[in-house]
């Protein structure tokens, strides 16, 4: 795999000082291989609060693109959570600058130099960051969202509208009428999601995540697992994603041929009402 440009070096260096460490090498070995399906699963570890989990969504999506074979890769969004000990109402929530600068030892200016660098990192993919809006919030009920939408199918989609709403729109994602609103938006019942938020399975399917990424290893996210046999941790390049994405399909699908039929033509009626 070729050497990571400066720019993931100092993704990298960044979100150790951020939001955790992502220490983890690329094409990590991961225990358990997947069991027999029809598409090839990427699992991916990240919490919305993660600037870098954003930025490596679109680094993974733009693989996506040039992968001839997409349709045939399922990805699983994992549950994980920078900063648990954040409460319900935290102080100074409008000020992300303080927030980190408060958790990391650092003075103000040096928190807002880094934010800085992670705007300009973000645009590079199409992101417009406002940090200058972000509230913080405690994602544990957000995460109950999202594994509310992986029951319907829209776990990707409930990805995409909080990161959005963190890093973008300077919505509050702790607060219950948001996460109504936001799922609402990619088609949840906005009584499911209530329920969702008080359920204690939901919090359990939050939690079980968060203790299988410490089964694993997994020190920091963004963290995306091909097929529980390599893995990507951090905001690599486009390349790094494909180059992998390449190497764990490849073994997957031999290990998961397409059936192979004789088949003997007759007449048939197909899905568009034509029959012949």
């Amino acid at each position: 795999m070729s050497t990571a440009p400066r720019f993931v070096i100092m993704v990298l260096l960044m979100s150790n000082v951020l939001y955790g460490q992502n220490d983890i090498s690329i094409n990590s070995p991961i225990p358990m291989n997947s069991s027999n399906s029809s598409k090839m699963k990427v699992e991916v570890w990240s919490d919305i609060m993660c600037p870098f989990c954003y930025i490596g969504k679109r680094h993974y999506e733009a693989a996506l693109k040039q992968f001839a074979d997409s349709n045939r890769i399922e990805i699983e969004w994992k549950s994980f959570q920078l900063d648990p000990t954040i409460p319900k109402n935290p102080e100074n929530k409008n000020n992300v600058y303080k927030y980190l600068a408060d958790r990391k030892g650092m003075s103000e200016a040096q928190s807002r130099k880094m934010h800085d660098n992670v705007v300009e990192m973000a645009k590079q993919v199409g992101l417009n960051y406002n940090f200058d809006n972000a509230v913080i919030a405690n994602s544990f009920d957000a995460h109950k969202m999202i594994q509310l939408a992986k029951t319907k199918g829209l776990g990707d989609e409930a990805e995409e509208l909080l990161f959005r709403a963190y890093f973008i729109e300077g919505m509050d994602f702790g607060d219950a009428e948001t996460l109504v609103k936001i799922g609402q938006e990619i088609g949840l019942q906005a009584t499911e999601i209530e329920v969702a938020l008080l359920s204690d399975d939901f919090a359990y399917k939050v939690k079980s995540d968060i203790a299988e990424a410490a089964q694993l290893g997994v020190q920091g996210v963004p963290f995306f697992v091909f097929n529980r046999k390599y893995a990507i941790s951090g905001a690599q390049p486009t390349e790094s994603f494909l180059e992998t994405m390449q190497k764990s399909f490849s073994e997957w699908e031999k290990a998961n041929p397409k059936p192979a039929f004789e088949i003997i033509e007759g007449p048939v009626c197909k899905p568009d009402g034509e029959c012949d």
